[in-house]
């Protein structure tokens, strides 16, 4: 029986689990992208969360800690850089887990994590564009009165101008 286990083991020893961990962390925190296994994916979330919520305050102690985990200076300065900037204000929920279809090998379910902030596809750009939509309905429902009656009386005045130069050139 297995109660209150959740570490999920991966099927590794805890030196070459956590060695795993460092190592997809670091490139996640480099690449902002990374594609592994649906299992590696949800492991490493419950990792690097906790890590990026350590970069929101830059203190020496914060730094030491996270490199303790990482042990790669590129990624705590692209952490306490780049990546503190863009999610100071955000509370938690740095990380998405996105599944992709079966690995063609061994039909391993695989997945694609990111962070959050970095991904331009679901950001704010699909914001704005979703606000430039606007309903609209076949009979023109939406259509003020006073704005049918504006497009009647232009129609009106084209048809008049129409109808004088016809007969000045006649």
């Amino acid at each position: 029986m297995r109660h209150g286990d959740k570490l999920n083991n991966l099927g590794r020893k805890k030196a070459h689990r956590v060695a795993l961990m460092c190592n997809l962390t670091s490139q996640l925190i480099q690449h902002k992208r990374i594609n592994t296994t649906l299992a590696k994916a949800k492991a490493l979330r419950g990792f690097a969360e906790p890590l990026i919520t350590r970069c929101k305050v830059d203190t020496m102690n914060n730094r030491r800690v996270v490199f303790s985990y990482l042990q790669d200076k590129e990624a705590i300065k692209e952490l306490f850089g780049v990546i503190s900037d863009k999610i100071g204000d955000r509370p938690g929920g740095y990380t998405r887990i996105i599944k992709l279809p079966r690995r063609a090998g061994d039909a391993a379910d695989m997945a694609m994590i990111e962070l959050v902030d970095f991904n331009e596809i679901y950001g704010k750009n699909v914001e704005t564009g979703a606000a430039k939509k606007t309903r609209r309905s076949r009979r023109g429902a939406g259509a003020s009165k006073t704005e049918a009656a504006d497009a009647t009386t232009t129609e009106e005045t084209t048809t008049d101008t129409a109808a004088e130069s016809t007969e000045e050139t006649a």
